[in-house]
Order: C-alpha cells, then sequence, then structure tokens
C-alpha cells in the first residue's frame, strides 16, 4: 500500500504510480490531489523539487477519456497518452502533423503554443484542465501577456491549476481574472520562499588565480555520479566546458545562446547517464528537473539568493540527498554571508590542500 492507493483514481493510473517507485505523497501532492481531484482550481505554492508536477499530473490523466482511435507514440507514464510537446527550437512541422491527428495533452512554451494557435493547428475551446506551471518564472521571462492570451482561448468551464515558486501581486492578479474561486494552498512556511531543502551545503575559500585548481581537486575528492556546473556568464561556460573536455570528462553545456532543441538534448544526456557534468548559467537552472543529481557546483557565486537557492535546488529532490559547494574568494564572503541570512541556512566551509 502507498499513499497513493488512497486517491479515487483510476486503477491504471495507481499502478503506473507504483511502477514508477512513488509510495509517500509529499506535501503538495497531499493538499492539492484531493481538490484538483474534485475539479477544483488550485493555486498552489511550492519550490522546485517538492513533487508538484505529480500534483497536476495524476488529476489531468484521470479526466481524459481513453479512446481506441488514438494511435500509442510518446507516453505520459506508460498510460498510452498522446502528448504533442511544442517549444521553440525544435521542428514545426512535427508539432503541426502530430497535433492534427489529435492529442489528449499539449505541454509547451507560451510563444510555440501561440504560433500553433494562429496557424490553426491547435484549438483550446475544449480544454478540461489548464496547468500553468513556474508562473513566476514566466513572468520574470516577460511572458505573462503571452500567457493571458493562451488562457483567453480556452473554455470558461476548463479548470485551471496554477503552480509558483511564489505568488507576487502580479500572479494573483491573474488569478483572480481568470480563475474561478481558487483554493490556495502552500507547502511552503511562512516566508519559505527562500529556503533550501536537505542539501549538504559547502563553500571553498580560494583565490582567484587558484579557483580552477580547487575546482578539479574538489571534483576529484566528491566523485560526483552526476552533477550540475553553475557559471556567472556564458562565456565562462564555454571556458570551462572546453577544459573539462580537454581533461576527457563527459560533459555538455546549455546557456541562452542555444536552442532550446540543443539545451533539451543537453539535459537527456545528463538525465539518461550519458554525460556525467552539464555546465550552465542561472537563466536555464529551473528548467532542469532530474531526481538523481548527486552534487551541483558553483563555479562563481550567485548575484542574487534567490538564485542560489534555484542552483541548489537542482539537487536532493523528492526527498533525496544532495551536495552543493560554492567556490568564493576572499572579497567574496559578504555575499556568502547574505545569501545565509536570506535563505535562512548555513553554509559550512570546506578546506582543501592544494599542492
Amino acid at each position: 500500500m502507498t499513499d497513493f492507493d488512497s486517491l479515487s483514481v483510476r486503477p491504471d493510473i495507481l499502478q503506473n504510480i507504483r511502477l514508477l517507485g512513488f509510495e509517500r505523497m509529499t506535501p503538495i501532492q497531499r493538499m492539492a490531489l484531493p481538490l484538483a481531484l474534485k475539479w477544483k482550481d488550485i493555486i498552489g505554492q511550492a519550490k522546485t523539487g517538492t513533487g508538484k508536477t505529480l500534483a497536476f499530473v495524476i488529476p489531468a490523466v484521470e479526466k481524459i477519456r481513453m479512446e481506441d482511435k488514438f494511435v500509442q507514440t510518446e507516453k505520459m507514464a506508460g498510460s498510452g497518452i498522446r502528448v504533442a510537446l511544442t517549444y521553440g527550437g525544435a521542428s514545426i512541422r512535427p508539432q503541426i502533423e502530430l497535433l492534427r491527428r489529435g492529442v489528449h495533452v499539449v505541454v509547451g512554451t507560451p510563444g510555440r503554443v501561440i504560433d500553433h494557435i494562429k496557424r490553426g493547428a491547435l484549438r483550446l475551446d475544449r480544454v478540461e484542465t489548464l496547468v500553468l506551471d513556474e508562473a513566476d518564472r514566466m513572468l520574470d521571462m516577460g511572458f505573462i501577456k503571452d500567457v493571458e492570451w493562451i488562457v483567453e482561448k480556452t473554455s470558461e468551464k476548463r479548470q485551471t491549476m496554477l503552480f509558483s515558486a511564489t505568488v507576487p501581486d502580479e500572479i494573483r492578479r491573474l488569478a483572480e481574472k481568470y480563475m474561478r474561486d481558487p483554493e490556495f494552498i502552500s507547502a511552503n512556511s511562512e516566508n519559505d520562499e527562500l529556503m533550501v531543502g536537505e542539501v549538504q551545503q559547502f563553500y571553498v575559500e580560494v583565490d582567484q588565480k587558484k579557483k580552477m585548481d580547487a575546482f578539479f581537486k574538489v571534483v576529484k575528492d566528491e566523485r560526483p555520479s552526476k552533477a550540475i556546473v553553475f557559471c556567472k556568464t556564458k562565456k565562462w561556460v564555454e571556458t570551462l566546458y572546453g577544459i573539462l573536455k580537454r581533461r576527457r570528462f563527459s560533459v555538455d553545456r546549455i546557456h541562452g545562446d542555444l536552442t532550446q532543441a540543443a539545451r533539451k538534448r543537453a539535459i537527456e544526456k545528463l538525465h539518461h547517464g550519458k554525460i556525467q557534468y552539464l555546465i550552465c548559467t542561472d537563466v536555464v537552472a529551473r528548467g532542469i528537473h532530474i531526481s538523481d543529481i548527486s552534487h551541483v557546483f558553483n563555479y562563481d557565486i550567485p548575484q542574487e539568493p534567490l538564485n542560489y537557492v534555484h542552483r541548489v535546488g537542482r539537487t536532493a529532490r523528492i526527498g533525496k540527498q544532495g551536495t552543493a559547494i560554492t567556490f568564493i574568494n576572499p572579497a567574496q564572503i559578504r555575499d556568502l554571508w547574505l545569501i545565509e541570512h536570506k535563505a535562512r541556512t548555513k553554509i559550512h566551509e570546506r578546506k582543501i590542500t592544494l599542492h
């Protein structure tokens, strides 16, 4: 028996949950699922890595009426559900062909979804469930007007679920305008937006000229199974990527200058164990959702405490253990103290010896 067996969902859904290894609900799942399965509109506040995806996937799948005419292609939890992934940077023609054949679920970025609607490949007037995930991230990236345009194309009878790590005023305005008596739930403690989960956190203080040596020393000692390395600029991502490649590390990189398709390929390589290290910038930090990242290395300390939380949140997901190590020079110790204060966490010093 698992926590999920208490849910009033189809047996095949429960079977797939068990096959995926889920046993205990996370707090956001425990709060969201009973409401979502009753077709309630939900505003869910939860940090990344807390299991919110399953909190909206299960109700969405439960509502889908399977039809024999749908041929199994891309699977959602092995259920035979037809899914269209629509995002920029990938060829649009295969997406259009799949949409016109009929799908149960559309997962997409705002810009590409709008593109498909304007081309006539996608109609939203029969949408029963609308999910806005990482709403605050879409706000930060300037996508809210696009999101509103999309929402207005859907049926007013739809169920809407909005999930966000934080709920600023603009997100509240969006909810008031487009949601029907939404239930607000939060898996965060009061003022918990910047709290870090179960991550072992360390910092290494080293002169700037010796930082590269310190990085390789720590990597050798830690021997991570899968790691993400964060740099402050695209230039440094490319520089570190080149150095690791020359040293025969199994590595790839992602940053804002690469296409979305190239980023997706790199993330999939890490997910499937084809590479051991992924180097990236903050711009894509929250787009990486891999459950078995053992280490996060902050080659450069982030400028904002919230970015630190988003970086560190790539490891120790869904209750797993993880380690985060940040490299600083002596002049950056105050930046580290600010992160500790804002994130209400303790980052322990890691002493190393360089020869």
